[in-house]
């Protein structure tokens, strides 16, 4: 998937204009690309569209101008946009209580290494977190977000299309499986078969 380029981004001036229709139109787009995980986890499946706004929204909350800054932000963000044969998973933790968040986030530590597809009953594939979630086993507690990438080869990938898709969390602390929505896994499909 082609990464973000420095002059596809807005300026503020102008991304103000067109801010509340890109909204609507990224909620719009993650609600296909959202899998939830039990009560406490959900997914979220990156592409250009997505990273595209979090740099905009990145760039109005932090009012950036200068293009250093600027490009500094699409370099950090390119790296949630899948190459070929690969899905971006942005794994969130929601647990709205502060003292129960206290209580669970040391129990999940090391989630982020127990995420795994099934695809029909061929293929089972560990998604693998960015160097940053190594941090959690330091920090003895889970961050609230972690960065995934799912690689497959292109025979996985032609079953991904073809086979159900089961999402299975394994932690010894937290245990989920759902079947992937056929919505949800043709907006994958289209991911993983783009160049």
């Amino acid at each position: 998937m082609k990464k973000i380029e420095f002059g596809e981004i807005l300026n503020i001036y102008e991304y103000e204009k067109v801010r509340e229709q890109k909204r609507r139109e990224i909620i719009e787009t993650k609600k296909k690309r959202r899998l939830f995980l039990g009560d406490l986890v959900h997914l979220v499946f990156e592409n250009r569209d997505t990273v595209w706004f979090q740099i905009q929204e990145m760039i109005r909350a932090e009012r950036m101008v200068r293009d250093e800054e600027i490009q500094q932000e699409i370099d950090i963000y390119n790296e949630l946009i899948p190459e070929k044969n690969q899905l971006s998973i942005t794994m969130f933790i929601e647990i709205p209580d502060e003292q129960e968040r206290k209580r669970l986030l040391p129990k999940l530590v090391g989630i982020h290494d127990h995420l795994w597809f099934h695809i029909g009953n061929k293929h089972s594939i560990r998604a693998v977190a960015d160097e940053k979630s190594e941090r959690d086993y330091q920090y003895g507690k889970a961050a609230v977000v972690h960065f995934l990438k799912l690689n497959l080869t292109p025979e996985q990938v032609k079953d991904f299309a073809e086979l159900p898709v089961r999402v299975e969390i394994n932690h010894p602390n937290y245990k989920a499986m759902v079947e992937m929505p056929e919505e949800v896994k043709a907006e994958l499909v289209k991911d993983l078969q783009s160049e």
